[in-house]
């Protein structure tokens, strides 16, 4: 184990998913969020497929023993990542990223009704105060009063349908990893997000002008290579020790939608905000506290020789 590449590796793929989006937000004016996908997807396959190759993973990386498992992944994954999308046209870049803190939060919800995991008051009380921060951060955009107001409202709601999406993609990869190498996960997630998002081309798709084609190649390239960092990262560290580095997005966000869109914060946003930071990283600490207590009480419960 190595944990400070462990954080290190973290860092650099939240980073790096952080202006994936800006990049997507660049575009998503005169681009359909299902054709942001689908380039935001398919040029993330081939450095993924060079990722695997380099580490002698390609025959695991494409391997699958759930083949339809990987179809329910894709479609609820890619559906979260369209309405993500979609939503950076309507709201700054730092409210996407501190409403959809409430993904892992249904997350804990979801694994309870669909995985029979046990849900204690610690973590219902974690959820109830995340979901505080979010309902904070959504409070003023909850107005129909003017037009600019309904249309912020409606993208709220595109990144809470985005989250809950994103929740039970994590529900269907939690229950993947039980069968499935992760390397199979990630390749044929882009795979199958690359072909759902073909699906959108009826919706009406626009051919990209001027900056638009390095943005979005970029961000494809991006979120391949944030995959990998991400992937990579838990190799040199325990989940419970570099979860929490993903709340980095919000400064990151905060910094790219100051500087590049001239987004400025209100202080009821960074309130919410730091309410749903302070409940994940509740969960995660907690999380590694039961860990810990069930790795010692693991040699107690092995039969002696």
């Amino acid at each position: 184990m190595q944990p400070m590449r462990g954080i290190g590796l973290k860092l650099a793929s939240v980073l790096v998913f952080i202006v994936m989006q800006s990049m997507i937000k660049a575009t998503a004016g005169h681009v359909p969020p299902g054709e942001a996908v689908f380039f935001r997807s398919v040029f993330a396959i081939p450095v993924i497929f060079a990722w695997l190759a380099m580490q002698g993973l390609l025959s695991e990386g494409v391997r699958v023993q759930a083949p339809l498992s990987h179809v329910w992944r894709g479609l609820m994954g890619t559906t979260a990542m369209g309405l993500g999308f979609a939503a950076l046209a309507y709201l700054p870049l730092p409210e996407v990223t501190a409403i959809g803190y409430a993904s892992p939060l249904l997350v804990v919800i979801f694994a309870a009704m669909f995985l029979g995991e046990v849900v204690r008051a610690f973590r219902i009380a974690c959820v109830v105060l995340g979901l505080v921060g979010v309902t904070i951060v959504l409070e003023p955009r909850l107005t129909v009063l003017d037009a600019t107001s309904a249309t912020a409202a409606f993208g709220v709601m595109l990144v809470l349908a985005g989250a809950v999406f994103s929740a039970l993609a994590q529900v269907f990869v939690r229950k993947l990893v039980l069968t499935e190498n992760t390397s199979a996960i990630v390749f044929w997630f882009s795979v199958t997000s690359t072909a759902l998002s073909l699906l959108t081309i009826p919706f009406g798709w626009a051919w990209p002008q001027g900056w638009d084609w390095p943005l979005l190649v970029g961000a494809g390239l991006l979120g391949g290579a944030g995959q990998i960092l991400l992937t990579s990262s838990y190799r040199h560290a325990d989940a419970s020790l570099i979860a929490p580095f993903e709340y980095a997005s919000m400064l990151f966000s905060l910094l790219i939608g100051y500087f590049i869109f001239a987004e400025v914060p209100t202080t009821t946003m960074l309130a919410g905000a730091a309410l749903v930071i302070l409940a994940g990283c509740l969960i995660i600490w907690r999380e590694a506290r039961l860990g810990l207590k069930r790795e010692a009480a693991r040699p107690a419960l092995t039969p002696q020789g």
